[in-house]
């Protein structure tokens, strides 16, 4: 199957790789999250080719993940998150959480703190719950189940 046709699965993990499912486009969220905005500044920071760079930019513009916009003082366009695309905040802290945990043989290299818990100390982590009863869940916990999506797919 062509990278192209998995954007036609009837899947919910699949479709959004075939956005967000390249090391640059992750890391150029990454540094979005950490206030980089420019494109010389992603260039710059990333060491990526100016036409790959511009190609993933454009796929996250395109996809409402990030907005070209100009600035109040006129200077050359940045792009900043959409709501999409803070939404994916999650997904690289869920990456992080898993780095830290069996590729940082050191311990994190950066922690990432609650700016306003009252203890001072608190940490971000991911945490997977049930909707329902807030119990935390694991994999071993989840039984999936064909939704409105695949039910409409087979039937059509």
């Amino acid at each position: 199957m062509r990278y192209e046709e998995l954007a036609d699965q009837p899947c919910s993990i699949t479709r959004p790789l075939v956005i967000l499912g390249d090391r640059w486009t992750l890391l150029i969220l990454k540094y979005s999250f950490s206030g980089i905005r420019r494109f010389n500044a992603f260039q710059n920071t990333l060491g990526i080719s100016r036409s790959r760079l511009q190609d993933r930019l454009d796929r996250l513009v395109e996809h409402e993940i990030l907005i070209k916009q100009k600035p109040d003082d006129g200077a050359y366009e940045e792009y900043r998150l959409t709501a999409k695309g803070h939404d994916i905040y999650p997904i690289l802290m869920a990456i992080r959480d898993w780095g830290d945990t069996y590729m940082a043989p050191d311990g994190p290299p950066v922690h990432y703190l609650h700016r306003s818990c009252p203890h001072g100390t608190g940490e971000a982590h991911v945490r997977l719950e049930c909707d329902s009863c807030g119990s935390e869940i694991t994999a071993r916990d989840v039984t999936p189940t064909p939704g409105p999506g695949l039910l409409a797919v087979e039937a059509g």
